[in-house]
C-alpha cells in the first residue's frame, strides 16, 4: 500500500519540537512511530549526535518509519511503548531527555480496510495494532454478552443509544457472525437514526478499537513511569485526540505535579492552529500537553 502523508508535517509538529527539544544532541523517545513523521522532522532539528529510540506495536509501521525516515539516528523497536522503561534498562539508559506520545490512529492504518478500523470499506473486523495479538474486534462483537457491549460503548464511545445498538448486534449475530466492518455498519445504522453528518457507526467504532487495543488502559500505565524514564529537565508530550485520552493526561500530569514529581510547562492544552486544520483534517481534535522532570 503507498502512503505518502509521512512527508507532511506532522500534527503540531512545530510546537512539539518547541516544547520538547530541549538538548540538541540529546536522547529521545518516540512512543508511538507510526509512519515516523515526528521522528524524521525531529532529527531535521538535532545534532548529528542525537538518538531516538521509536516505539511502535506495528510491525508495518516499524518497517516503513525505518525506510521512511532513513536516519541511522533512529533506532525501531516492534512494541509498546509501555516497554520503553524495559528497553532503556537493557540499553544501558539511566535516562532521555525527552518523550513523545502521539496517541492518535496512523493515518495508514485507518485507510487501509485490511486492518477494519473504519466503516466506510467492507475490511475485516480486525482493529488490532499489533497483528499478532489475539483479540480482535470479530470477538467481541461476536462472543461478548450484550451487557458487556453496551459497557464497551459507553465507556469507551461515549454513546448515547449503546444499549439499543448492543442488543442489535446481538440480534444481527443470532443469525450469523459478524465478519466485516460494512456488515457492523449497516447494524448500527439500522438500529440508530443518524446524528446530522455524523456516521451512527462512529463511537462504537472508537470503543471497539479501544478495548481491542486496550488504549486507556496503556496510557494511563505509561503515564506513570514518564517521571522516572526522564533525565532532570527532560520532558514528555502527549498528543491526544478524544476527550477519553485527554482526561486521564490531565489528571495524571496533574497528580504528578502536585506530588512534586514534575512541572506542567503548560496548563492549559495547546491545540493547531486554524491553518493547520485547514490543512490537515485529522488534526482538529489534537490536544498537546507537555510536563517537565524536576
Amino acid at each position: 500500500m503507498q502512503d505518502n502523508n509521512w512527508v507532511h508535517l506532522p500534527v503540531m509538529g512545530m510546537k512539539t519540537a518547541e516544547l520538547l527539544l530541549v538538548k540538541k544532541d540529546g536522547v529521545y523517545v518516540d512512543g508511538t512511530l507510526g509512519l515516523g513523521g515526528h521522528t524524521k522532522y525531529f532529527l531535521s532539528l538535532l545534532d548529528s549526535g542525537a538518538r531516538i529510540l521509536g516505539f511502535d506495536k506495528d510491525i508495518n509501521a516499524v518497517e516503513m518509519a525505518t525506510k521512511n525516515v532513513n536516519d541511522q539516528r533512529l533506532t525501531a523497536f516492534n512494541k509498546s511503548y509501555e516497554f520503553i522503561p524495559q528497553v532503556l534498562a537493557e540499553l544501558g539508559l539511566a535516562g532521555v531527555d525527552g518523550v513523545l506520545l502521539d496517541l492518535g490512529v496512523s493515518s495508514y492504518q485507518l485507510d487501509d480496510a485490511r486492518r477494519g478500523f473504519s466503516f466506510q470499506s467492507g475490511g475485516p473486523l480486525d482493529m488490532r495494532f499489533d497483528t499478532g495479538a489475539k483479540l480482535t474486534a470479530r470477538d467481541i462483537v461476536n462472543n461478548y454478552a450484550v451487557r458487556d457491549l453496551e459497557k464497551i460503548f459507553i465507556d469507551y464511545g461515549e454513546e448515547p443509544s449503546a444499549a439499543k445498538i448492543a442488543m442489535a448486534i446481538f440480534n444481527a449475530r443470532r443469525i450469523k457472525p459478524l465478519e466485516t466492518t460494512a456488515e457492523l455498519a449497516s447494524v448500527i445504522n439500522e438500529a440508530v437514526p443518524r446524528r446530522g453528518k455524523t456516521h451512527p457507526a462512529t463511537r462504537v467504532f472508537q470503543a471497539l478499537r479501544i478495548a481491542v487495543n486496550d488504549e486507556l488502559g496503556t496510557v494511563e500505565r505509561s503515564l506513570k513511569f514518564l517521571p522516572d524514564i526522564l533525565n532532570p529537565g527532560g520532558r514528555a508530550a502527549v498528543l491526544t485526540f478524544h476527550s477519553l485520552e485527554d482526561r486521564i493526561v490531565k489528571n495524571v500530569f496533574k497528580q504528578m505535579a502536585a506530588d512534586g514529581k514534575i512541572k506542567l510547562v503548560n496548563k492549559h492544552v495547546y491545540e493547531p492552529c486554524f491553518e493547520e486544520v485547514k490543512n490537515n483534517r485529522r488534526s482538529r481534535s489534537a490536544k498537546l500537553r507537555v510536563i517537565e522532570k524536576i
